[in-house]
């Protein structure tokens, strides 16, 4: 006989159900389990009897079976633990799991009986079409969205800059992973992407979803690399997200401005290290990130010049790690003076700022930014990558200062009219003249004693606008 809800719930661990009069042999008969009875009598209120029929059970130390039939069956653990087993023969006998009861229900357990009685017929082993199908879920899950994008990240996104991992981290684990991540790859259709990224878009973060798309066309091809999927289907999306104006760094390009921003930064009250990488910034114009984890060994304070390692490499002009990668900052002579007094402070540290709180790490990286808000200058005003936006407008609106020079001075790769990259350690004596002319050129600013950017003289020669040579 079948099975009852009842006869499982009742069974005991150690206390093997029997027949009666068939004490220690195996029992097919279900479980008897005491139950009430009403027995209607013609005439006469019904009266509820009970059954006062005890099941009999045998002491066991091993896991014994309850039959449901079909090669169903209920394996009681000494342990008290309750499994579901199919017997089949395939050509000779063998089992599998189904499943623990309660977690598998009993109707639950006689539906997957179903199944593998229906693969035998078909001519399939149920023990083998499990294990192919665990190797296939064991496959796509090693080919799933987040798995690809978690191994580009770490080989591709690690190496860089803090703030950007972070960045870049936060848009993946927010907005694609919770959506998409175990999904396989080659199984996501571009609809299925541009609705996730439409989600980023659609609450206001615009250029957030620029981003993120760039990104997973960035993971998509490393997955083409990889051999996990077959192609990009970000490149379906071009044209998909609302374009998204291009913000720049705010930052004071006119002389009356840039004065007023040194003279205030002159009375900054903050740490002496804070306002030191104040005052350095706008004579060296760096990257924030590069100025705060500048370190005393790249310093070499007796030839006034600075081995950076640049934080932002362009890799789409064919980057050459030996010469591209670095980049010698010349000092002006305010610049040492700056450096010469916070060496006697944070000379023994690694750093060249070190942090207020631990010193074996750079200075916050809002540090500057901070300090400005508290001078009262505004986000709208300037910020501590627009240092590198005044100084490369005035030097050559300005100062008139070549175009290379400025580039080179910026950590930007500068191509020549062959089409070679030069060298980013070349130019140094003529960079040097620059940054002290640059640093004097700050210092009349601060004192007022600049006038005004002059209006342009009038041009009436065509030459000076036309194509060389077309007249």
């Amino acid at each position: 006989m079948p099975l009852t809800v009842f006869e499982i719930d009742a069974a005991k661990p150690c206390l093997r159900p029997v027949r009666q009069g068939e004490e220690g042999q195996e029992a097919d008969a279900p479980l008897q389990v005491k139950a009430t009875a009403e027995i209607p009598t013609e005439g006469k209120a019904v009266k509820p009897i009970k059954n006062t029929a005890k099941p009999q059970f045998v002491k066991t130390e091993k896991p014994y079976k309850l039959f449901d039939g079909g090669g169903l069956y209920l394996e009681v653990d000494p342990s008290g633990g309750k499994y579901w087993r199919f017997k089949y023969r395939f050509p000779k006998e063998k089992r599998i799991s189904l499943g623990v009861y309660p977690d598998v229900t009993l109707a639950q357990a006689r539906e997957a009986r179903d199944q593998c009685r229906k693969q035998l017929v078909q001519g399939i082993d149920p023990g083998v079409a499990r294990k192919a199908q665990k190797a296939a879920h064991a496959g796509r899950a090693a080919n799933s969205l987040e798995v690809v994008a978690r191994e580009w990240l770490t080989k591709f996104i690690d190496p860089m800059e803090e703030s950007h991992r972070k960045r870049v981290y936060a848009r993946f684990d927010n907005d694609i992973f919770p959506y998409l991540g175990g999904r396989p790859i080659a199984e996501i259709t571009p609809m299925e992407l541009l609705g996730v990224i439409k989600k980023i878009e659609d609450r206001g973060a615009g250029d957030t979803a620029h981003r993120t798309l760039g990104s997973c066309g960035q993971m998509f091809r490393y997955g083409i690399s990889t051999g996990r999927c077959q192609r990009d289907i970000t490149a379906d999306l071009r044209g998909a997200l609302t374009p998204v104006e291009e913000q720049h760094f705010a930052a004071v390009t006119t002389p009356s401005e840039i004065g007023g921003i040194l003279r205030a930064i002159d009375v900054y009250k903050g740490t002496f290290v804070v306002r030191s990488a104040f005052r350095l910034a706008p004579l060296v114009f760096v990257r924030p990130g590069e100025l705060r984890k500048a370190r005393w060994q790249d310093m070499n304070l007796d030839d006034a010049t600075w081995l950076l390692e640049l934080s932002k490499v362009d890799d789409s002009k064919g980057r050459r790690d030996d010469v591209d990668k670095y980049l010698y900052v010349p000092l002006s002579r305010q610049s040492m003076e700056i450096l010469r007094a916070l060496h006697a402070h944070t000379g023994d540290d690694i750093y060249v700022f070190p942090g207020a709180r631990d010193r074996n790490r750079p200075m916050s990286e809002n540090a500057i930014l901070t300090a400005m808000r508290r001078m009262g200058i505004s986000k709208d005003e300037m910020c501590g990558h627009g240092f590198r936006a005044t100084a490369r407008t005035v030097l050559a609106q300005e100062l008139h200062i070549k175009p290379d020079l400025i580039e080179h001075e910026l950590g930007h790769q500068v191509i020549g009219p062959n089409g070679s990259a030069y060298d980013r350690a070349t130019f140094l004596p003529e960079r040097q003249l620059m940054m002290q002319y640059w640093a004097d050129y700050l210092d009349k600013l601060k004192s007022q004693k600049v006038v005004p950017m002059m209006k342009p003289k009038p041009i009436t020669d065509l030459r000076a606008i036309m194509v060389p040579g077309y007249m």
